[in-house]
């Protein structure tokens, strides 16, 4: 079957896929982590969205492989999709947008970068992440999310928020082919609506699926249902 590549979002990592392994049942499973974060963290960061695309086009080795980003993965795998369209068989676009610059995100970009310089790595990554959480810092997944989120470094820090600040992807949404899934949820954050929307609105072959009740981190606070709509949609799309 397909392999399924999984990139994470801005301070995350491959570990944070651990509820998703049941979905490696049916397929191979092949969980990045990007230059600066997770278990790369002592790579050099890459300073823009197109630079982290090519990198894991160069990394993953399967000719043709499903696709799923979340969050600044989810603009990392749309350049994927830009630059190499016809490796990938279908698109997961999960709690992302085809801007970075996000209007309605929690805190604007720029204010990130000043505070992340304000206050150190290890408190961004703790603040940042509880952001991803409904319960925030009480949610039973922050703890081992705000732990892969403090192996980034300042510089990488910086470095992604700067990619995102640059980046847009509007104007290819309508030249995507392959059959997409946009999920997200409903209390999240950072995403709002209208990114959303747009993104299902603008893809060609495009489905939605909102999780209620879940905020940027569906996948780590409704895993079972996460990786039922992830399988339906790799199996039947």
């Amino acid at each position: 079957m397909t392999p399924l590549v999984l990139v994470h979002g801005f301070m995350g990592g491959s570990d944070q896929w651990e509820g998703q392994m049941p979905l490696g049942a049916e397929r191979q499973l092949v969980c990045v982590d990007l230059p600066g974060f997770g278990r790369h963290a002592h790579l050099p960061p890459i300073h823009s969205i197109t630079g982290f695309a090519e990198w894991v086009l160069h990394e993953v080795k399967a000719n043709r492989f499903d696709l799923l980003g979340h969050s600044m993965g989810g603009m990392i795998v749309q350049e994927m999709v830009r630059l190499a369209p016809a490796r990938i068989d279908r698109l997961i676009l999960y709690g992302t947008g085809a801007i970075g610059e996000l209007p309605g995100r929690f805190e604007p970009i720029e204010t990130s970068m000043q505070r992340a310089q304000a206050d150190g790595a290890q408190a961004t990554a703790r603040r940042i992440s509880a952001t991803w959480f409904k319960k925030r810092d009480a949610a039973e997944a922050y703890p081992a999310c705000a732990k892969i989120a403090q192996a980034s470094r300042l510089p990488a820090i910086l470095a992604g928020l700067e990619a995102m600040r640059g980046w847009s992807g509007e104007d290819h949404l309508p030249l995507i082919q392959c059959p997409t899934l946009v999920l997200w949820g409903d209390k999240d954050r950072t995403y709002a609506w209208p990114q959303i929307e747009r993104l299902w609105q603008s893809i060609p072959h495009c489905n939605l699926a909102v999780v209620p009740d879940a905020a940027h981190a569906v996948h780590l606070e409704r895993p079972k249902l996460f990786n039922q709509l992830i399988d339906d949609f790799l199996t039947h799309a």
